[in-house]
């Protein structure tokens, strides 16, 4: 039984936060250029998930306490430079993954839904990993949560009019002759119409080791040479699990980190991007939970480039910045006025595709009555029926003024959200696969999502004193904190191509 492992897993990890690495940051500032660097982009994640996480871990260690403690919780918290980078595009102040991630690896504002190349599709732009390589020898890692050939990873090697052409992206990423990719599968492996040669064979051909099982992954040494590494157990769209449906045992993004820093350590030097792509999932699917640990998986990941700093600091830079915000999150619900009940969210034990996969697929096929998925509602997410009049009227009188907030924290639905819970389970089970579109009204209320899981994602965010504004990216500045070689390049407030800028001129590349 899952019954608080997401509390255990979050407030274990939260204890592994390597109290040493501030002591080497003056020899880091000292050091003139980063021999190795770590970027890690958490996708989707602007302050609002980085805070939200933090408090989180924060209302679980004080849960019982009369006064909350402040603390940092995270590893990235420890970074002691931190600057802001704003986020828009040639599209957009909303931008997508394919220009943002492209800002940040070539320099250049471009069109959202474009990877590497200009506003008229002609000119390509090359990346900071593709000049590191080409011009100082230095090795190069891309890990990545979701697919491999996805925006985010592909503006460190690819270049195309669309973040959609997954197969020129995937034959771009083999010619690139990285030497270290991982995390999720390839997208459209034999092209649109599965019509070409697979992708898999085609990196084998070109002297890539393609490894699938994790005893693979483990027994994997530099030795092997260039290697793509996919994840075993993969989940909604060919990427990697949830943070917080990860069986006991399995690989998770820092394992693949640590992989990485085997097999790329040597003596010129290596560069390494790491995506926690799913945080942009899960905020898009206003999934808080699901949110919060793949956060925290993100920063169990810059745990691991930490003790390499440790063992390196006059020669390692460790850089950690978003792409952009998604879904427009805030901690703080009309609801609950001035008051946040984080510890809520501890009640949800898997993430919401989980849910769709393993649950609600099975409702829609057998037909299953709402008392019956309600009952599920109550074991995986906490959310309990209402319990008669007198307990409504308990939580009324207790509002005070504002009648409609839930000053308890709760987890007993009013009417209103359990009338909402139904009317989303009735959508659910009415809806056949085959709509083309939704009015306003179902939009506002699910987006593109199961109007059950959404909705069950909603009460409990809700309840917390945690709300999303959007289905979509927002026009939040994103943080870029840093530690190591260079540090003090990246204080300030500045554009996201000032980070490519940065690392050029920190790194000497032309």
């Amino acid at each position: 039984m899952k019954a608080k492992k997401i509390s255990a897993l979050l407030l274990a990890a939260a204890m592994m936060v390597p109290a040493a690495a501030p002591q080497n940051v003056m020899a880091a500032e000292e050091a003139a250029a980063p021999k190795y660097i770590f970027l890690f982009i958490g996708d989707g994640m602007s302050y609002p998930q980085i805070q939200t996480t933090n408090y989180y871990l924060s209302a679980m260690a004080d849960d019982g306490d009369e006064i909350l403690t402040s603390q940092s919780n995270l590893n990235m918290m420890s970074l002691p430079v931190a600057g802001s980078a704003q986020t828009y595009d040639s599209t957009s102040f909303c931008p997508d993954s394919a220009s943002t991630a492209t800002s940040i690896a070539t320099g250049h504002k471009t069109y959202s839904g474009t990877i590497n190349m200009d506003e008229k599709m002609e000119t390509p732009y090359e990346t900071i990993a593709e000049k590191l390589k080409d011009q100082l020898g230095y090795k190069i890692g891309i890990l990545s949560s979701v697919n491999l050939n996805h925006a985010t990873p592909a503006a460190f090697y690819a270049h195309q009019a669309s973040r959609n052409s997954y197969y020129e992206i995937g034959q771009e990423m083999i010619d690139s002759g990285f030497d270290y990719f991982a995390g999720g599968g390839l997208k459209k492996t034999t092209g649109d119409e599965g019509d070409k040669t697979d992708l898999y064979e085609l990196a084998e051909e070109a002297g890539y080791k393609v490894v699938k099982t994790q005893a693979e992954a483990e027994a994997l040494t530099a030795e092997d040479g260039k290697a793509i590494v996919i994840d075993e157990t993969l989940a909604d769209s060919d990427s990697m699990s949830y943070a917080m449906d990860l069986e006991e045992g399995e690989w998770g993004l820092a394992d693949y980190v640590e992989k990485g820093i085997e097999v790329l350590n040597n003596d010129t030097g290596f560069f390494m991007m790491v995506e926690g792509g799913k945080i942009d999932w899960a905020c898009h699917a206003n999934d808080a939970a699901a949110t919060i640990t793949d956060t925290l998986a993100l920063d169990g990941a810059v745990g691991k480039a930490i003790e390499f700093y440790n063992e390196h600091p006059d020669e390692t830079l460790i850089l950690v910045t978003g792409d952009h915000e998604t879904g427009g999150l805030t901690i703080g619900f009309a609801g609950t006025d001035y008051d946040t009940f984080l510890t809520n969210i501890s009640n949800q034990k898997m993430s919401y595709a989980k849910f769709d996969s393993d649950y609600v697929a099975g409702y829609k096929e057998n037909k299953t009555d709402f008392d019956t998925v309600m009952a599920d509602i109550t074991e995986l997410f906490g959310l309990q029926a209402p319990q008669g009049e007198a307990e409504t009227t308990t939580q009324a009188d207790s509002a005070d003024l504002h009648p409609e907030s839930d000053e308890t924290g709760s987890l007993v639905m009013t009417e209103y959200e359990y009338n909402k819970l139904k009317a989303a389970y009735d959508e659910t089970m009415s809806r056949t696969g085959d709509e083309e579109e939704f009015g306003q009204e179902e939009y506002l209320l699910y987006g593109s999502y199961e109007p059950l899981t959404v909705t069950i994602t909603h009460i409990l965010n809700n309840k917390s004193g945690i709300s999303f504004s959007s289905y979509a990216h927002t026009g939040l500045p994103v943080e870029v904190l840093a530690m190591g070689a260079g540090q003090d390049d990246f204080g300030g407030y500045y554009d996201n191509t000032d980070i490519y800028n940065k690392l050029a001129a920190l790194t000497g590349v032309e």
